[in-house]
């Protein structure tokens, strides 16, 4: 969401101005380049009149039924969630709340269950639109793939019912599968995997190898607040 304006953004671009003209002009391009022409043929997102004007600031939002904010750096995260009044997540933070008041190692149990959180899913959007799991990453279209059966594959937030991480009468969406979190700690670290992560790790699936500057379709956030 914008910030001065609070409309939102597209969850398919980064949502800053610099980095967002980056990926539109490379991919105006590129997406002609790459995969069998169906995947050529697949349009870019439509950018919002926001966006457009190059004049906007990322503040970072929770809402229920919309798509999840990706193509973010830890920075932007930091910096969205700042514009919030709150902060990223350590990762004790980030573990306690999505292990639940039972501690487990998933939202829902201990043991894996397939199809509970968007994670493990079968299909893989870069190799769908490449031909490749390791190539495109920032093609604006990624989170636009959908399965063979139409359920497209960055589902919107609390789709998941099974996958709730459980606090007394309340309750956590999302938090393994869907996208990966970025988290305070440690610069490089992204947790909880993204739907097309081969992980059955749960609260434990964590990412270590990147940059701090580093940002996919892949890659999200989750805020904490100081309680007074």
């Amino acid at each position: 969401m914008d910030r001065n304006s609070n409309q939102p953004l597209s969850p398919y671009y980064p949502p800053l101005p610099g980095y967002l003209n980056r990926v539109l002009d490379v991919w105006q391009v590129e997406r002609f380049e790459w995969g069998r022409q169906a995947a050529r043929s697949f349009p870019l997102p439509e950018v919002p009149l926001i966006e457009q004007s190059r004049k906007f600031e990322p503040v970072a939002a929770s809402c229920a039924g919309r798509i999840p904010q990706a193509y973010l750096s830890r920075e932007v995260a930091r910096r969205a969630c700042a514009n919030a009044g709150k902060r990223l997540c350590s990762y004790e933070e980030w573990q306690t709340a999505c292990r639940g008041e039972k501690g487990t190692k998933f939202p829902y149990g201990n043991d894996y269950v397939a199809g509970r959180c968007n994670v493990y899913r079968a299909v893989h959007p870069a190799r769908e639109l490449h031909g490749s799991f390791s190539m495109g990453h920032l093609d604006p279209r990624l989170n636009l793939v959908d399965e063979a059966t139409g359920v497209p594959l960055l589902l919107p937030t609390g789709s998941s019912a099974q996958c709730v991480s459980h606090w007394g009468s309340d309750v956590i969406y999302d938090m393994v599968g869907n996208l990966d979190e970025w988290i305070a700690d440690d610069p490089g670290m992204f947790v909880g995997g993204f739907y097309s992560r081969n992980t059955t790790n749960g609260c434990d699936a964590k990412v270590t190898n990147h940059a701090a500057t580093y940002f996919d379709y892949s890659t999200g956030a989750r805020c904490c607040r100081d309680t007074l």
